[in-house]
């Protein structure tokens, strides 16, 4: 299995104190030595980072660790491959453009006959059940929506919906982001924690770093970050209930289905 990392904030917040967490599970404090990418939202725009060796042992992972790149949205991945080859075109986060907006995907779990999914146009590129899902999920919100649509509570009842179906093939835990919004769905296991005014000290689990928020941020300052299992000592952490399916815009829950 794979493990997940994402980050919602309303600020532009860099994910270097999360990430040197998850990149110990890269290999080192986990089995997820199969590579690893992360995406950061910039407007319109992202920039991804992929590398297909352990990421507690990255150059590249290195880099994201030391340089603070600063994200209202963030999608990362560690893999332990089950489906398709160790290389770079089956290492997440993936990403594909639907009604002029950038979409970032990645996927926990593992999927049977996930190779009849039609993905239409989208044909993924490598040989993973992960992108042949995200290939198929765009291209039945394209052909539900072919101009988009302004009303998000359809739009994420839909994906609700659908997601609701591949958990039907098997474990289905992802992320996916149009760097609007992030949203979050567990089939089986994913939690998210809010950190707010008033800011408190955190101890990562996999490494001896610990961070006082309250010397980093304003008060003002919201940043929730999902995770397959908790980064940190904090108490906090609450546990996705099965299907459920959160939406989170400026560190916010702004819709939740079940």
């Amino acid at each position: 299995m794979c493990e997940l990392l994402g980050m919602s904030a309303n600020v532009p917040t860099d994910i270097r104190f999360s990430f040197a967490g998850l990149k110990q599970r890269g290999g080192k404090t986990g089995p997820h030595k199969d590579g690893w990418g992360i995406t950061f939202y910039e407007d319109k725009g992202c920039r991804t980072f992929k590398d297909p060796k352990p990421s507690f042992d990255s150059k590249i992972a290195d880099l994201i660790e030391s340089y603070p790149i600063k994200s209202h949205f963030v999608v990362a991945h560690v893999r332990q491959a089950n489906r398709g080859h160790v290389c770079l075109q089956n290492t997440h986060p993936f990403t594909l453009p639907l009604w002029g907006r950038n979409w970032t995907f990645a996927h926990n779990g593992q999927l049977t006959g996930y190779e009849q999914l039609d993905c239409g146009l989208w044909q993924p590129i490598g040989e993973t059940d992960s992108e042949r899902a995200f290939c198929w999920l765009i291209n039945q919100m394209q052909h539900q929506f072919p101009q988009g649509t302004s009303d998000n509570i359809e739009l994420f009842n839909f994906i609700h919906d659908a997601c609701n179906k591949l958990t039907a093939l098997g474990v289905f835990n992802m992320l996916l982001s149009d760097g609007n919004m992030l949203i979050a769905y567990s089939s089986k296991k994913l939690h998210w924690i809010t950190r707010k005014a008033p800011f408190s000290t955190a101890q990562l689990l996999d490494e001896d770093v610990a961070v006082n928020f309250s010397e980093e941020t304003t008060p003002s300052d919201i940043v929730t970050i999902i995770a397959t299992e908790p980064l940190t000592s904090e108490p906090n952490w609450i546990k996705f209930n099965p299907n459920e399916m959160l939406v989170f815009t400026d560190g916010q829950i702004i819709a939740q289905y079940n």
